[in-house]
């Protein structure tokens, strides 16, 4: 889809004719866009044959019945963002009383709803009812009741530094709403990634459109009775595939949160471009993995089997690549066999915690993904029950077909390299990954990789769960991602951070430096006072331990007077 928007003539009145004459037959959507945009220049016929005279009377009076018939249509996600707007500029969501009790109400959705989200689950992806509990339900609600607790901080005006010119005055970073988000949720994990933005969301006060994935359509479903809890005004649900995602792209938001693909991530970008709105992109990518030859192998391939067939390999932060040595590919391998029939045992496709593949799509896609590689675990699947086993592949080349692309299956290619220093130029040789996973027992190698390579995060000896810490923002850099979110990032990220100055008008000596005629002196001034930054913090502080010596001075200075007149008193 292209998201065309760029004015072709100067003036609005003249680009409104233009898109009507050339769009007003071929696209309605591109008809109804511009009506809603420039309704007040459509008003206005005198303007018509004034600007486009090569037009027909006929051809006029066509124009002017059509825009009345498409004015009066409204499509539902038009309705929705309205709706969602009207009820935002209303300023309910600005109190932190309504914010929690809506926050609040969330987790009572949740919670009330696991069973329902549950069996969800299982029919769109396979998940057990406690994996889902384990990952999705928790940090959901922990989520939650950190924005419930930290609110008041978050939300909170922020002191800064201050110049001598400022130093009277109030200089402060209030947060404050966007205005209505448009989050589209991913299939993968369709509870926690749609959700955690929206706590986000609410926490900063906005109203919210929220698009789950299609794809997993059961889950998506449970989604809709959001509205039976939440303020059905500020937040909405809209449910459907991509007519409906690229309804929704069409309409003005104040923040889009999209967590999925790069391919798709660029036209989310491309239509937000149209109304200037901001972005947080969630992708993913390649997210190597290298093994240290010198690491304790056992450990390492039982965290990496774990981090990489969770969910049947559908995780955007899963291991998608080994890089190791060639002296330790065999014992890797054995390790991985190993933990594979340790967490699935010997038949993985009748385990409840091991997944399926969302749809028939992704599994030809995976399976094509094998060819010209060598399998050295795995490879099978059933179609019909969109069942990939856990594959290993070995001696990979790297431009093989599976390292073409983001893997999002259950398939782990292993390739060699001679050491640290080709795993570094190998990485920076692609694009920019999620996350980096190292294992290794020297820090001194792990310290060097962070500082020679770039990614969204770096995750060392373990995998995964630097996403649950939600001290750290979790986002991309380059192809994978822009922005971060997890607890106090989700809020920032969904806020606009307000400079506030707020100055007296009775210091305006202080002033004359500013004013004409400029002269040396007050050039030098100047210098001086807008130069030097005043930590007022750090300057109340040594105000108080001053006047603390002081005082403390004085009470010894005092008992010190009172024991030696004691003292004499007694000698006399």
């Amino acid at each position: 889809m292209k998201y065309d928007c760029k004015p072709k003539q100067k003036g609005k009145t003249f680009y409104c004719l233009y898109v009507f004459v050339n769009y007003v037959w071929s696209q309605r959507f591109c008809l109804l866009q511009c009506y809603n945009i420039q309704d007040g220049f459509l008003r206005q016929r005198t303007s018509i044959p004034r600007v486009h005279r090569g037009l027909r009377h006929r051809e006029l009076s066509l124009l002017r019945v059509k825009t009345v018939i498409v004015g009066k249509r409204m499509s539902r996600e038009q309705k929705v963002v309205q709706q969602a707007r009207s009820a935002f500029l209303t300023g309910r969501s600005r109190p932190f009383h309504y914010r929690i009790q809506q926050l609040q109400s969330l987790r009572r959705f949740v919670l009330e709803r696991k069973s329902d989200f549950a069996a969800a689950l299982q029919k769109d992806l396979g998940k057990s009812e406690h994996g889902m509990e384990l990952f999705e339900l928790l940090g959901v609600e922990r989520e939650i009741m950190l924005a419930i607790d930290e609110l008041p901080k978050w939300a909170a005006p922020k002191p800064v530094e201050k110049n001598l010119l400022t130093i009277m005055d109030e200089v402060y970073v209030q947060p404050e709403p966007l205005g209505v988000v448009l989050i589209i949720g991913a299939w993968n994990y369709p509870l926690a990634v749609t959700l955690q933005p929206l706590i986000g969301a609410i926490a900063a006060g906005n109203a919210a459109v929220i698009k789950p994935s299609e794809l997993s359509s059961h889950t998506a479903k449970v989604m809709e009775d959001l509205s039976l809890y939440l303020d059905k005004e500020m937040y909405h649900v809209v449910t459907g595939g991509v007519t409906e995602s690229q309804e929704l792209l069409k309409q003005r938001f104040d923040h889009i949160f999209y967590t999925g693909n790069s391919m798709v991530g660029k036209l989310v970008m491309q239509a937000a471009s149209c109304h200037l709105t901001p972005v947080t992109l969630e992708l993913g990518g390649k997210s190597p993995c290298y093994i240290d030859k010198d690491c304790d192998i056992t450990i390492a391939c039982r965290r990496i089997t774990w981090g990489k067939y969770l969910n049947c390999g559908q995780t955007c932060i899963a291991p998608d690549y080994i890089l190791c040595e060639p002296s330790i590919q065999d014992r890797l391998l054995e390790e991985i066999r190993k933990s594979i029939k340790e967490f699935y045992t010997d038949d993985p496709k009748s385990f409840t915690d091991y997944g399926r593949i969302v749809n028939q799509r992704h599994f030809q896609r995976l399976m094509a993904l094998l060819k010209g590689s060598t399998v050295a675990i795995g490879g099978n699947g059933d179609e019909s029950e969109r069942y990939i086993e856990p594959t290993v592949l070995r001696d990979v080349n790297p431009e093989a077909k599976v390292m073409q692309e983001e893997i999002f299956g259950p398939i782990l290619p292993v390739l060699t390299v001679s050491g640290a220093d080709e795993a570094i130029s190998f990485i920076n040789s692609r694009e920019k990954p999620l996350v980096l996973y190292i294992f290794s027992s020297n820090k001194k190698l792990i310290k060097r990789m962070i500082e020679e390579t770039s990614s969204g995060g770096v995750l060392a000896n373990d995998c995964l769960v630097h996403s649950t810490v939600s001290a750290l923002p979790f986002g991309g850099v380059g192809n994978s991602g822009m922005g971060s979110y997890h607890g106090k990032y989700t809020f920032d990220q969904l806020s606009h951070l307000r400079s506030c100055l707020i100055r007296k008008l009775a210091t305006e000596k202080a002033n004359m430096m500013r004013y004409p005629p400029h002269t040396f002196e007050k050039i030098r001034w100047a210098r001086i006072v807008l130069l030097n930054q005043v930590n007022v913090g750090r300057l109340w502080r040594v105000v108080l331990v001053t006047l603390l010596g002081i005082l403390a001075a004085f009470v010894v200075q005092v008992r010190l007077s009172t024991n030696t007149q004691s003292h004499l008193e007694r000698s006399t």
